[in-house]
């Protein structure tokens, strides 16, 4: 950990009020010594670099002009929000963010009183901040501020446009906060964005027209009741003036800006203007994402998470060893790129993670068959439904956690067609630093329900190229994939493709104590574990399932005729997946063998690496391994972990 020295400001900062102490000159300062504070922690610590170098002077200011934790700022995804964790209390313990016991990378209100509401997936702020709004009105706190902030990437997301229509129509006093970098992770798309970076805002007229309205107030010429009319005036004489009409102010919503976002003493001057203005208002501020740090402000996509760096020289430290295994997101990314050459029909698409999930190898091949749709789930899914309905092969990659936001899409738009597409969720089951905002541990639960899906998840890279080809060519409805984040099992990874049969798994070991079957590359804890009892004389089968949907019932049958004792491995949650399939099918056909789930237990897991928290879940080649002593022994609770 990288101290502040004594004489440094930030090293007295304990907490907002510590900062309301001080001279609004002293503030620059304290802004390069966040700054660079961030840098170096972040530099030995791995976390989010950018999105919170670029809000240092925004951070500031909001805590020096608002009664925080009395008043509430929402943050629009943790990523922007590092420095307002520093200032909260929790500059000791910040270079243990993201560590297993530490802090976690995102708001929480768990953590501190200061973080107003969770803050793992985008678009969200809007609504929550509205919601606090209107609660402080109901309760007759009259003094309180609520402020959200929010991303130009987030603000792509329906629901951040939901917000800004219910705000429109229910009084409130909400202050949204338009941090625009023009970035998400990849640079953002659409023409909102191209929206956002062209707006302009007259200052002068702003001020001039608050001026008349608070004049026209103390005169008693307008009301509350007449307010509307006389905004929606004001909107479009603006927008006659400007030659430009501002989409905020559609809403009914009072727009201030563009203004520098990084001039905290002009941002301070602002606040302390608009905050007790009445009624939902706007500030659009322009940022740079990596501000500070020029590596990170050339290059933003490759600084959003860089990993270990020089702070010095801006190097990346990447460990390279000969002959590793390839990332799954990559295999993920060339094979696809292998398909589309085979068949023009295969399209891919993405929200906002072309990135994150090697879409930008087909991206690179064939522009015109790639789509980076935004931070917008649903419509990723529905656009890949209108896409096959029309004969087209979409793979669709979404992350496990995000693939939450389209649950409706899902059966409403593609199961219920039962259309020919490939939805490949990317970093399924924990995820390690990201926490719990993050893990992928749901999907196979609240997907198994669903008619017409085929669920699958392979074993290793070979098994992840022959599902994505077996999902092309097998014609039969909508297809999931899920796979990990992180690196595979071989080093010669790009195997000749082949279908595996679609509901059928394979036994990949032999034996007569106990069977032991998984789903996905899970399953490579449990061969460790098995080499491991085999060196003590137990005997243990073990299965690879491969398809949870549909299940292999023969193999079912097969070890249900065969074995007293099952354990069952998933990277997910123990309820629903598939422990509880292996359950329900036992007690259907009414076989009584002794069983053990293993698998991520019903609570939310911390942030903390894979190893860590396979570890405390108990998913791990040890714990597995004492599992299986156990259950041959009986001496343990065998039905559920």
């Amino acid at each position: 950990m990288t101290e502040c020295k004594d004489e440094h400001i930030l090293n007295t900062i304990d907490s907002p009020a510590d900062l309301r102490k001080l001279l609004p000159e002293q503030l620059t300062e304290v802004c390069a010594e966040l700054r660079q504070y961030i840098i170096d922690i972040l530099s030995e610590n791995p976390g989010h670099l950018g999105a919170s170098l670029g809000t240092v002077e925004l951070t500031i200011a909001l805590h020096y002009v608002f009664n925080t934790p009395y008043d509430r700022i929402v943050w629009d995804v943790g990523h922007q929000a590092y420095g307002h964790k520093i200032l909260t209390g929790r500059r000791e313990a910040f270079h243990t963010l993201r560590k297993l016991g530490g802090i976690s990378g995102f708001p929480n209100p768990a953590e501190s009183p200061y973080d107003a509401f969770i803050a793992g997936h985008a678009s969200n702020s809007i609504s929550a901040a509205m919601g606090m709004s209107v609660a402080s009105a109901l309760k007759g706190e009259k003094e309180r501020h609520v402020i959200a902030v929010i991303g130009d990437g987030a603000m792509t997301g329906g629901l951040a446009f939901e917000g800004l229509n219910n705000a429109s129509a229910n009084p409130n006093n909400l202050l949204i906060i338009l941090n625009d970098n023009d970035m998400a992770i990849d640079r953002p798309v659409g023409g909102l964005s191209q929206y956002l970076v062209d707006i302009t805002t007259s200052q002068a007229y702003n001020k001039m027209r608050y001026d008349v309205y608070r004049g026209l107030r103390k005169m008693k010429l307008i009301d509350n009741n007449r307010r509307e009319n006389i905004l929606r005036f004001n909107n479009s004489l603006k927008a006659l003036l400007t030659q430009q009409h501002n989409l905020f102010e559609g809403f009914s919503i009072r727009y201030f800006g563009p203004i520098d976002g990084h001039d905290v003493g002009y941002l301070i001057k602002v606040l302390n203007d608009i905050k007790d203005m009445e009624g939902p208002k706007l500030l659009h501020i322009k940022t740079k994402k990596g501000k500070g740090f020029k590596p990170a402000e050339e290059s933003a996509t490759e600084w959003h998470a860089p990993g270990l760096f020089n702070k010095e020289t801006g190097e990346r430290i990447i460990v390279h060893t000969l002959n590793e295994p390839q990332l799954y997101q990559d295999v993920f990314g060339h094979t696809l790129v292998e398909l589309a050459e085979q068949d023009e029909r295969i399209v891919g698409i993405t929200p906002a993670m072309p990135t994150g999930c090697s879409m930008t190898y087909l991206m690179k091949r064939f522009p015109k068959r790639a789509f980076d749709v935004g931070i917008a789930e649903g419509h990723a899914v529905t656009f890949s439904a209108g896409l096959a309905k029309e004969g087209m092969i979409p793979f669709c990659n979404i992350y496990s956690s995000f693939m939450q936001r389209a649950y409706d899409m899902l059966i409403h738009d593609v199961a219920l067609q039962n259309l020919h597409m490939v939805l490949c969720l990317d970093r399924a089951g924990l995820v390690g630093e990201d926490g719990a905002t993050h893990h992928g541990v749901f999907d196979l639960a609240y997907m198994r329900p669903i008619p017409n899906l085929i669920i699958s998840s392979p074993l290793n890279e070979w098994d992840l190229r022959n599902l994505m080809y077996t999902g092309y060519k097998e014609e039969k409805g909508p297809f999931v994939i899920r796979y990990p984040k992180g690196k595979g099992e071989k080093t010669d990874w790009r195997n000749e493709m082949q279908l595996l049969p679609i509901g059928k798994g394979r036994k990949l070991h032999d034996g007569h104590d106990v069977a032991v079957l998984s789903i996905g590359p899970i399953g490579n804890e449990v061969i460790q574990a098995i080499k491991e009892v085999e060196e003590e004389g137990l005997s243990v089968a073990h299965y690879d399932m491969i398809y949870l949907k549909p299940i292999d019932e023969a193999l079912l049958h097969e070890v249900g005729q065969t074995f007293s004792r099952i354990i069952t491995v998933e990277n997910g949650v123990v309820k629903g997946g598939l422990g509880s399939a292996v359950l329900e099918f036992m007690a259907d056909h009414n076989y009584t063998p002794q069983i053990r789930r293993i698998g991520v237990p019903d609570r939310f897991i911390e942030q903390g690496s894979i190893p860590e928290l396979y570890k405390q879940c108990r998913m791990d080649a040890k714990s597995i391994a004492v599992a299986i002593r156990e259950i041959i022994s009986k001496n343990v609770n065998i039905i559920t972990t």
